[in-house]
């Protein structure tokens, strides 16, 4: 027999599902993060993309669990709209990463990895935030907790902005083609808005804080 909380939805599958998801993400940037400072440093091969379709496989599975338990459940711990809403957040972030590493594959041209380190380091730092406040949901949704993280957030956040400027001077002054400066441009970009993501989850979490504060 199903016990009353497992009939209104009250179980804590939702939760589960949210921190799988942010962890996932974590792990892909962690894999990007080690991948450019191992190929930076000359420590280990260049970046597979193999790895990174293997390992958002099991974010897509997270998201579709997530989808399905969502269209079947009468009663969520959280509002319907704010679950849905962070898991696509979450999906996003790996999405991102695997992006940057598919042009990466292509690129033809010698890929400075070392420029890459810092906004990677920047985006393993958000995407620790993002976990850290995911998995504050479960527990009730202590606002201080949240804030002190999302403070982290939206400090890697803004150092991402200036090493993306910083990025920007090197690559215009440098000694680049014009087809390698809109290239290069383009993949720095990417990298910074893997860190907006992360942010955009993190937000979404403060919101629902905020909304059962």
């Amino acid at each position: 027999m199903l016990s009353l909380k497992k009939l209104l939805g009250r179980d804590d599958k939702f939760f589960d599902l949210l921190e799988e998801g942010a962890e996932e993400a974590k792990a892909i940037v962690d894999l990007f993060a080690n991948s450019v400072k191992k190929t930076a440093t000359g420590s280990g091969a260049g970046i597979s993309l193999d790895e990174f379709v293997q390992a958002r496989r099991k974010e897509k599975r997270i998201r579709q669990t997530m989808i399905d338990e969502l269209s079947k459940t009468f009663v969520t711990p959280l509002e319907r709209e704010d679950i849905e809403a962070l898991s696509f957040a979450l999906y996003r972030i790996p999405k991102q990463v695997e992006k940057i590493v598919e042009r990466l594959s292509i690129y033809p041209g010698r890929v400075p990895e070392a420029a890459f380190q810092r906004q990677a380091e920047l985006m393993r730092q958000a995407a620790e935030a993002v976990v850290f406040m995911v998995k504050q949901l479960r527990g009730g949704t202590n606002i201080e907790k949240i804030r002190e993280a999302h403070d982290r957030l939206q400090f890697a956040e803004g150092e991402a902005d200036k090493v993306m400027l910083s990025l920007l001077k090197d690559l215009y002054q440098g000694p680049y083609d014009a087809k390698e400066l809109v290239i290069l441009q383009e993949l720095y970009e990417m990298v910074e808005q893997a860190v907006d993501r992360c942010r955009n989850a993190g937000s979404i979490v403060v919101q629902i804080v905020l909304k059962h504060s």
